[in-house]
């Protein structure tokens, strides 16, 4: 029993100590002349071709396929890297108007400085709404260190906001955020969608009657219990590269209805509200 535990115990560390190995999902372009209209214009003088946007997916997928050959490494020694800052005035031009407000080209450009490739590598629809779309993403960069001829893999994950302009669906909104793969092995319970539930939903919210066994697929998780309440309740989890389960959405259901998307913040309230 011993033995077992200790390899279960390798097994849950190895869990965030593992780069991912899952294919690229932007692999759109890989013709260089693709580019060749876009060499010596301004992002004020492109117009990205409305085949391009035709729906959110399209727009994310081919975005992130135009940001798979763009560079900004300052100097490597190599020579240039794909196709250096030439894809960056297209891709900015798959933001809203009211983005590109809130975000100028030159801070654009800067978001990216370290990173000479970007693989998008996760991608799924989060919710559907009239007012927009919201999908969750995780990529994988490679970034140069700062002062060294040396290179790291890096990952980072968020949501991406769509909405409709113009010819077709445009970014209105991105986040990021960087994954780390040092404190997850080590420290807390957070880290894990199982224990998210039996903490944040079932000791804080009282909420948890009883949880059922975890549907996985892939990298994405589903975990049903039955609430005090009488509702039952669905949790969507998916895993990124560093092993961390990341809650994207929450669904309730009453007396075998239909499930209904809700918003429970059990850091402020546990009251299932509309999202």
């Amino acid at each position: 029993m011993f033995l077992r535990n200790q390899v279960d115990n390798i097994a849950y560390h190895q869990r965030f100590f593992r780069p991912s190995c899952l294919p690229a999902l932007n692999l759109r372009f890989t013709n260089y002349n693709f580019f060749e209209p876009y060499y010596d214009k301004t992002y004020e003088q492109i117009e990205v071709p409305a085949e391009l946007t035709q729906s959110p997916e399209d727009t994310i997928l081919n975005y992130f396929s135009i940001l798979r050959e763009a560079e900004n490494t300052e100097g490597r020694s190599c020579g240039t890297i794909g196709e250096a800052h030439i894809p960056y005035p297209l891709a900015y031009n798959f933001l809203s108007k009211v983005y590109q407000k809130r975000l100028s080209y030159e801070e654009y450009v800067h978001l990216f400085a370290g990173v000479g490739h970007i693989s998008l590598i996760k991608l799924c629809k989060v919710s559907d709404r009239k007012q927009g779309m919201k999908f969750f993403y995780e990529v994988e960069t490679i970034e140069a260190f700062e002062g060294k001829k040396a290179e790291y893999f890096g990952y980072s994950y968020g949501f991406i906001w769509l909405v409709y302009e113009q010819t077709g669906y445009r970014i209105s909104d991105i986040q990021r955020m960087t994954e780390d793969f040092l404190c997850a092995p080590y420290h807390g319970w957070d880290q894990d969608g199982e224990s998210i539930i039996d903490v944040k939903y079932g000791n804080w919210c009282k909420l948890v009657q009883k949880r059922y066994p975890t549907i996985q697929n892939g990298y994405m998780k589903h975990i049903y219990f039955h609430g005090n309440d009488g509702a039952d309740y669905c949790f969507i989890f998916i895993t990124l590269t560093n092993g961390t389960d990341v809650e994207i959405a929450q669904f309730r259901r009453v007396d075998d209805r239909k499930w209904k998307k809700v918003n429970i913040k059990p850091e402020e309230q546990c009251i299932a509200e509309d999202p």
